[in-house]
């Protein structure tokens, strides 16, 4: 993966986060419906499936490359979600109970779920809000329910990797049945993500002609997609051909069949895009960088941020200049939490393999495979 897809990846992950942060800013709440076309576009669910190929492809990476053994790769899944949930878990907490008692009627809908300490934190750090019959949203924090599914995805993937024979069967089967059909069906963008990097790894990229077709193809068929209704008649179809009246509870995968074909087009994009970015290894851009570098704490605190900041900034949040103060305090706030939690993870896991006594969990687990 050279320096200039990197980057690129970067970039990617950036703008999906901030587009999550921007669907969720354009709730009427918080911006008195001055954005409304963002949620009518349903840009933010759509932004979810980037983040499900970016994480397939990034994960399958460092599992060949890096994460050569099942312990070392539970410990780099782990630490990179706890190092962020953990503190962000905590802050919800903290915000959502003092802006209950201080602002009760900006916490008197759908978008505010209290739950019990320890129920929060069970299904917080185990990420199973979503698994199995469970729909949990922990109070203000509704992104939460990616975490559930990325999890999921991480622990499939981890036995398929590192059991074989009817031990991987039984194991999988077992996780299968915890997890459930509906975090199961957004599986397949995430899927799409592995099999990308071993179309990359492999060196099978498409020519420069093809390649900017697909690079720039793909987000001109998205948009078409969009102006089209495409998402909401393919998800009236799947209802029909399920024999269901709707697909609401499937919770968020009530998409599917649309998150499907978004999560082919993504792959198309950045499976074009590696193919230009093959003559640009040098490219470089700190500031971009540094924007990625913090968009896990942006994508998973910004929401309870938001809701506290709207009834705190009160008056001074009408209008567009409102709007635009809304905005700039969240992004602030989060990136000053990154600074915190998300950006010291590599001392964090240094620290926790020193005081482990050890350079890399249990070194004797069998080496992942060369292919998936």
């Amino acid at each position: 993966m050279n320096r200039g897809f990197s980057l690129y990846l970067d970039a990617l992950r950036f703008g999906a986060a901030l587009v999550v942060l921007l669907s969720h800013w354009a709730y009427p709440r918080f911006t008195e419906g001055r954005w409304i076309w963002i949620r009518e576009l349903n840009l933010g669910s759509d932004a979810v499936v980037i983040f499900f190929v970016l994480s397939g492809l990034v994960v399958a990476f460092a599992a060949q490359t890096k994460d050569k053994t099942a312990s070392r790769f539970a410990f780099q899944r782990l630490t990179r979600l706890w190092s962020v949930a953990i503190p962000a878990l905590v802050l919800t907490l903290i915000l959502d109970r003092y802006g209950a008692a201080a602002y009760p009627a900006y916490y008197d809908g759908w978008w505010y779920h209290p739950l019990g300490l320890a129920e929060t934190f069970w299904y917080g750090l185990s990420f199973t809000s979503q698994w199995g019959t469970d729909m949990v949203r922990l109070g203000t924090n509704g992104p939460w329910w990616s975490l559930s599914y990325e999890a999921a995805f991480y622990l499939l993937f981890a036995l398929w990797l590192w059991t074989s024979g009817p031990r991987r069967l039984g194991l999988m089967a077992l996780a299968v049945l915890a997890i459930g059909p509906k975090v199961l069906l957004l599986m397949p963008a995430w899927l799409m993500g592995v099999w990308l990097w071993h179309r990359i790894e492999a060196g099978r990229l498409p020519n420069p002609t093809n390649a900017a077709a697909l690079a720039l193809g793909m987000p001109v068929f998205y948009a078409l997609a969009l102006a089209n209704g495409l998402p909401q008649g393919l998800t009236d179809l799947s209802a029909g051909l399920l024999g269901l009246p709707h697909t609401y509870g499937f919770g968020f995968s009530d998409e599917f069949v649309w998150n499907a074909l978004l999560g082919a087009m993504v792959t198309g994009q950045i499976w074009g895009m590696a193919g230009l970015m093959a003559h640009h290894a040098r490219m470089r851009s700190d500031a971009i960088r540094w924007l990625a570098g913090g968009s896990f704490s942006l994508y998973l605190v910004h929401y309870p941020v938001l809701q506290i900041l709207r009834p705190v900034l009160a008056s001074n949040t009408d209008g567009l200049l409102g709007d635009a103060l809304l905005l700039a305090c969240t992004l602030l706030v989060c990136y000053a939490f990154a600074a915190l939690f998300e950006r010291p993870l590599p001392a964090l896991r240094k620290a926790l393999r020193a005081r482990l006594g050890r350079r890399a969990p249990v070194p004797r687990d069998k080496p992942a495979p060369a292919r998936v």
